[in-house]
């Protein structure tokens, strides 16, 4: 299958009517390059969908979600860089609609 070993988040919003060639371009733009065996999200202004763009050393794969209700948590364009860098559990809670970001925190149960 797919084999993923570094999973990228732009934080950019971009028109889900783009392509894999479209997003293959923006993952050139914002990356620099598409490198072999990454995966790269992009996600529409409202969140409520992602793309997966997959380069996997011979050619690129492209996956949509979307949520019915809900919106993915996805980073303000306002205070992050324009990409970062996600472990496969964020990824995991991310396309789940769950708060990736906050996962060492919600890890750990302390007393109040």
């Amino acid at each position: 299958m797919i084999r993923i070993e570094a999973m990228w988040l732009a934080a950019q919003p971009i028109d889900m009517r783009a392509g894999a060639d479209r997003l293959l371009a923006r993952v050139v733009q914002v990356f620099g390059t598409a490198q072999a065996h990454h995966g790269y999200l992009f996600a529409n202004a409202r969140g409520t969908r992602i793309k997966l763009l997959v380069h996997d050393g011979f050619g690129v794969w492209c996956a949509a979600r979307r949520l019915n209700t809900g919106h993915f948590v996805w980073p303000s364009t306002a205070n992050v860089t324009p990409s970062l860098s996600l472990t496969p559990a964020q990824f995991d809670a991310l396309v789940l609609g769950l708060p990736w970001q906050r996962l060492p925190e919600l890890s750990v149960i302390t007393r109040a």
